[in-house]
């Protein structure tokens, strides 16, 4: 064996245990010390994972802040098209509308008549979690607003978000206040789809989401118990709320225990609400699952066209 068979042999011996290590950090228990190294490679592997969006889009400010703006994809429809308005996650700190929202998703739901946006949000800790559901509200205000000159039905829009953005969008579904902040009723929505979220019970999610979050958890919601309630979409689930909601997840312990929970919830307040599970687990699952919304051979792409189908109607 020469020595630079050698030196190969080596190097590939190393990057192996480093891909060991790396799996290993992320998918197995590690103390509160570990916390910060752990969500960096979350983040290093989530932008991985992350795809751009669709060509075709363009840029409009809903409001004055350099981070509210949204990307808007016309349908190719000769009468106003429904409205899929899409809430990127990243922890309530991170993330874009760039790369969050998968080209798959987008150009799914270009093909089957609908329009979509996707929305940028002022992040923590600059801004906090209500100043986030309030962005969220006044791009729906805005997008209701310029629906005549863009092709949009304003009486047929759904709020979608993944992680943060599906606890974001379910809690402007369920709170009212913030869509009232922006002049609009929960009525303006026709219904909520959230995607693999957690913290819809902030409470519970906080004590026993484990240490890989939960510095991030504490820096979105604090520490006060009546705030974390306050923005809790299962706390907030009495009626009134937004007309329907459909949960998809996949298979981690504490997003099948929140989407229970917030199921649960909105039946008791006589919400319409579907909940389906899919398979995965663990961070891959999570991205997996937001990046595959879309492709036809995704079980879940077939779940969100039949309900949307309902929501919207059999036409665009």
């Amino acid at each position: 064996m020469n020595k630079r068979t050698e030196e190969a042999m080596r190097r590939q011996a190393l990057k192996t245990l480093s891909a060991i290590a790396l799996v290993t950090l992320l998918v197995s228990p590690a103390p509160a010390q570990n916390g910060s190294l752990r969500e960096r490679l979350r983040e290093r592997f989530a932008s991985r994972m992350a795809e751009p969006a669709a060509p075709g889009a363009t840029e409009h400010a809903y409001g004055p802040r350099p981070l509210q703006k949204l990307d808007l994809w016309r349908a190719q429809a000769s009468r106003p098209a429904p409205l899929v308005i899409f809430v990127h996650g990243g922890g309530w700190k991170r993330g874009d509308k760039n790369n969050a929202t998968g080209a798959a998703k987008v150009t799914h739901l270009l093909s089957r008549g609908y329009a979509v946006a996707s929305i940028d949000y002022d992040l923590v800790p600059g801004a906090t979690v209500e100043q986030q559901a309030a962005d969220v509200a006044l791009a729906v205000a805005w997008l209701r607003n310029h629906a005549a000159e863009n092709g949009i039905d304003p009486k047929r829009i759904v709020l979608m978000g993944h992680s943060a953005g599906a606890h974001l969008v379910a809690l402007v579904g369920t709170e009212p206040t913030y869509l009232a902040a922006a002049g609009l009723g929960l009525a303006a929505l026709s219904g909520v789809v959230a995607i693999d979220g957690a913290c819809y019970d902030v409470p519970a999610q906080i004590a026993t989401g484990g240490n890989f979050m939960h510095d991030t958890y504490v820096q979105a919601f604090g520490s006060d118990p009546a705030r974390q309630r306050r923005l809790s979409p299962v706390f907030q689930a009495a009626a009134p709320n937004a007309p329907a909601f459909l949960l998809l997840h996949v298979a981690r312990p504490d997003g099948v225990a929140q989407a229970k929970e917030l199921a649960d919830a909105l039946t008791s307040a006589g919400t319409p609400v579907e909940r389906q599970g899919f398979a995965g687990t663990g961070l891959r699952g999570h991205m997996e699952i937001n990046r595959s919304l879309g492709d036809p051979a995704y079980p879940a792409t077939g779940v969100l066209d039949a309900w949307l189908t309902r929501i919207f109607g059999s036409k665009p």
